[in-house]
């Protein structure tokens, strides 16, 4: 029995617990029950042949596609162009992101009857992957149906390498199978290799190329205009366990600083209110509008798609996921803004960025919330100090620009007279 066999006959005991996970999870937030079909049956309806299809397992890499697809459309304008995601936050920031120009759909589990089903009534031009979405079922399928597939700005940390060298019998062959890769750097490529022999060229990270959209800009001038002349420490992203630790540290701080949380996860805003409120700290929400009073020391980010909006509107911006082993979130964001960037001790899902991001002086890295506080409490009083880290930090996001051209060519380059095709 191969590899992939015993993978589908896993797939078929394991089905049942991630219906249950779904339903679960729908407990608190509701979007996870809907469009059952597609995440199971492959069942796809409205989408025209022949499309560009781009996968995007979330809100970070659908927000990270941006530059591609503003790249895809001026090299292939006649193509329709298909965007999957695997969660309700993902699939929403696809359709403000791109609904006016694209069909936007859940891709189904790697389940081999429901991937085979979906690419036949699909029948796309060609694939993309963004980052490290690597299901052998669907690769696999591509493949057979002659469908070329990418994994672009893709990027392997060393935790997950480790993960899938234990079944490099199976994810190996997978990676064969792909039409090309598009690396983030030369570790990234070097852990790929070490999996499978397969077509790889280091192009850098798309993530560097997305212009801080004007109307966020704008909008965070409206924010300020809200706040008033204080100063605003803005933690965005912030994943469970992390408000509690940072609020803890908030609440010792004499300050009138406001601080501004932006919760990841969107059914987190109001448990996210309520810690606050809890630490006796006075609580405003984005939803509320109207003026923030100045006696209200925490602002709850409780909007979808605003990021920029935020950065655009603080003086120090703190990058969640990274004082918990998440890895961390995106801290070019907050630099593309010219924000001095701050970020906790885990930061594998950006390693080179974070690195550079240092040696560059653009950003600085704390061990916990409560040296996170004091490096903003120092910077806050330091107008200099953020002066020169604002500045590196737009220089750095500039730098760095450039890996969407390369990933084009690549694919230029790799289908060859079959771009007519789209």
């Amino acid at each position: 029995m191969n590899r992939l066999t015993l993978y589908n006959l896993l797939w078929r005991c394991v089905t049942p617990l991630v219906k249950r996970y779904l339903r679960r999870r729908a407990k608190r937030a509701p979007a996870y029950l809907e469009h059952w079909n597609e995440r199971f049956s492959g069942e796809v309806q409205g989408i025209p042949p022949g499309a560009i299809w781009i996968h995007a397992v979330s809100v970070g890499e659908t927000r990270a596609a941006e530059p591609l697809v503003r790249a895809l459309r001026e090299a292939w304008p006649d193509a329709p162009l298909l965007f999957t995601q695997m969660t309700p936050t993902g699939r929403a920031t696809a359709l403000a992101l791109y609904g006016g120009e694209a069909c936007v759909r859940y891709l189904p589990y790697d389940i081999a009857s429901s991937v085979r089903d979906f690419l036949e009534q699909v029948r796309p031009c060609f694939g993309v992957l963004m980052e490290t979405e690597l299901w052998p079922n669907l690769i696999h399928e591509a493949r057979r149906q002659g469908i070329p597939l990418f994994l672009v700005n893709a990027r392997l940390s060393e935790k997950s390498f480790r993960g899938y060298r234990r079944v490099r019998g199976l994810i190996g062959p997978a990676l064969g199978e792909l039409a090309a890769i598009a690396t983030q750097s030369e570790e990234d490529a070097g852990r790929f290799q070490a999996l499978g022999e397969c077509r790889i060229r280091v192009c850098g990270s798309i993530k560097y190329d997305i212009a801080p959209p004007a109307a966020q800009l704008a909008l965070g001038e409206t924010f300020k205009a809200r706040i008033g002349a204080r100063p605003v420490f803005v933690c965005a992203s912030t994943r469970e366990g992390e408000e509690a630790q940072i609020l803890a540290a908030w609440r010792t701080v004499q300050t009138d600083c406001l601080l501004v949380l932006v919760p990841r996860h969107p059914e987190r805003f109001d448990a996210v209110a309520r810690l606050a409120a809890e630490q006796g700290l006075k609580v405003a929400r984005r939803s509320e509008d109207g003026i923030i009073d100045p006696s209200v020391r925490v602002w709850i980010g409780d909007s979808m798609g605003e990021v920029y909006a935020y950065y655009a509107a603080c003086d120090v911006a703190f990058v969640g996921g990274s004082l918990e082993p998440l890895g961390a979130h995106n801290l070019i964001e907050p630099a593309a803004v010219g924000k001095p960037v701050l970020f906790g001790p885990s930061t594998f899902n950006f390693a080179e960025a974070s690195r550079l991001a240092l040696e560059a002086g653009a950003a600085r890295q704390v061990a916990d919330a409560g040296e996170l506080v004091s490096v903003v409490r120092d910077l806050l009083r330091d107008a200099p100090a953020r002066q020169a880290m604002s500045e590196a930090a737009r220089e750095f996001s500039l730098a760095h620009r450039g890996a969407t051209d390369r990933v084009l060519g690549l694919m230029r380059e790799t289908l060859g007279e079959t771009c007519g095709a789209c």
